[in-house]
């Protein structure tokens, strides 16, 4: 039996400080998210008599309908679920290709490749020739542009190749004894068991190309290929404007006008609610794929 720790005040006084500090951060890191919501769904006038709300005012969904009332809204999101899937599917597959064989231990020049993959995450090639090999690949304005440059990430090969050395080496010994080969032993025996880690990185990987924003700026220019950042950008300078022309000053803007703020707290849940949908339902492998992705290396 496990002995429990003899209640103090001292103990007593500890607790209670530290569940306060965890109560106060919560709150913190909460009322932002808490605010947007407010904010997007009120009026102009509740929005007026308090911007730092928590609870909504008369509820107002104008803003949203601001949002969804430009004729590029459909194909930015096609466009960034397709970026979004597409590349979290090519990186996973090419990641595991890569870690797996980097997890055996007589792999010869395993040292050398690994230098490499780490040199990568110190240094880059630039912007300058990142957009000219783009463009000498014939890739400019184009999904794929978006998708290819990302689908190798140094620190998500050590993550999967820390996990793949972690699984005991007798799984593999014996399947080999059965005649199995190293495709299916990958497979059917150590894709199944890597599940926590694959869905951490899909997590990062899927995040990160979801609210990728800068390399569209740089490779897309025709308006249907847009990404949902890009068109989001356009929409929040559009209220930007808005906001300019009235000197500054949201009293000065029209009572039918849509509060430049409302929109931008609007395009901010537009973006993130996807992504919020996805995390419920990975989150039980993120913690136990770090900790297992990060034991040894």
């Amino acid at each position: 039996m496990k002995k429990r720790r003899p209640v103090t005040a001292g103990s007593v006084v500890f607790d209670i400080i530290i569940y306060g500090l965890l109560a106060l951060i919560a709150a913190c890191m909460l009322y932002p998210f808490l605010n947007v919501i407010a904010v997007s769904i009120s009026d102009y006038s509740s929005y007026l008599k308090n911007p730092l709300r928590i609870l909504p005012g008369k509820l107002d969904f104008s803003a949203f309908e601001y949002v969804f009332s430009s004729s590029l809204i459909l194909s930015s999101y096609r466009n960034t679920i397709i970026i979004t899937i597409g590349g979290t599917l090519i990186s996973l597959t090419l990641t595991i290709l890569t870690a797996y064989p980097l997890s055996k231990k007589h792999l010869k020049g395993k040292r050398a490749i690994m230098n490499l993959f780490i040199f990568s995450m110190l240094f880059s090639g630039g912007i300058i020739p990142s957009f000219y090999l783009i463009r000498s690949l014939k890739l400019l304005d184009t999904l794929w542009a978006l998708i290819l440059p990302g689908t190798i990430s140094a620190y998500n090969i050590i993550l999967m190749k820390n996990f793949f050395s972690s699984l005991p080496e007798s799984l593999e010994e014996a399947a080999k004894i059965d005649g199995a080969s190293d495709l299916y032993i990958l497979r059917k025996i150590i894709i199944p068991l890597s599940t926590p880690i694959i869905a951490t990185i899909g997590l990062f990987v899927c995040v990160g190309y979801w609210n990728s924003y800068f390399s569209a700026v740089l490779y897309i220019r025709d308006q249907q290929k847009w990404t949902l950042q890009l068109l989001l950008r356009e929409i929040i300078m559009s209220a930007n404007t808005q906001l300019l022309s009235s000197g500054g000053n949201l009293a000065e803007i029209s009572k039918d006008a849509i509060p430049p703020q409302t929109i931008k707290y609007a395009t901010l849940i537009v973006v993130v609610l996807p992504i919020l949908c996805v995390y419920p339902f990975l989150q039980k492998y993120f913690v136990k794929g770090m900790m297992l992705g990060a034991v040894k290396g």
